[in-house]
């Protein structure tokens, strides 16, 4: 049985505290990337009630994504936003998901970011995250950013952290490890990466900006 509207965010509200969770609720933060990173950032929003979350990705589901990405095998094939969104849905049924299946660049950032209030970067693209975040910071001085960077390999999770290198952007990682280095990606690994870029999101959203 689903619970109501209602039962799911006084849930929320005990564990949270109404003020907060009002906080949470009113937020629209994106999302862009729904690998790795981002496909458990969405997971963590969804679940702590963020109120709008706008997923990015132009990609498909592959059988390679499985052993890391928030997907099911019956999945592979279809477009991650697509997936995606059937996922969070399942989890909160009363999230506002605005699903774009495309590809960001320099051209289209500023119409498709316009409206959301933290960005967080979420690619495996090296080139595609430093057009991310150096578009927003330009277009959009007012937005916080939340990027992550080095979260490959089975080194130990202690030296992923979350620093302030801007004054409203944030960077999660070890800064060191590459998939490039043929060490590869495991969930473990990524998923405390990714917990620390959606715990910064919520630290701001909750008015914490310090790390």
């Amino acid at each position: 049985m689903i619970p109501s509207e209602r039962e799911f965010y006084n849930a929320l509200k005990e564990r949270h505290g109404e003020e907060l969770q009002k906080k949470i609720t009113s937020a629209k933060v994106a999302v862009c990337g729904l690998g790795g990173l981002g496909s458990n950032i969405a997971i963590a929003l969804v679940r702590a009630g963020i109120g709008r979350l706008h997923i990015i990705d132009f990609d498909r589901v592959d059988v390679s994504n499985l052993n890391r990405q928030q997907y099911t095998a019956v999945q592979v094939g279809n477009y991650k936003t697509v997936a995606m969104t059937e996922n969070l849905k399942a989890i909160n049924p009363y999230c506002e998901i605005v699903s774009e299946t495309v590809r960001l660049d320099g051209n289209n950032i500023p119409e498709l970011l316009g409206d959301d209030d933290i960005i967080c970067e979420a690619f495996d693209n090296p080139e595609a995250k430093a057009v991310l975040v150096n578009t927003i910071l330009e277009k959009f001085p007012e937005k916080y950013v939340v990027s992550g960077s080095g979260m490959s390999g089975l080194g130990t999770a202690n030296t992923i952290i979350t620093k302030q290198v801007m004054k409203k952007l944030y960077l999660c990682g070890d800064g060191v490890s590459d998939v490039a280095d043929g060490t590869g990606l495991f969930l473990s690994r990524v998923m405390v990466c990714a917990g620390h870029q959606a715990n910064m999101i919520l630290r701001i959203i909750a008015g914490e900006l310090n790390v």
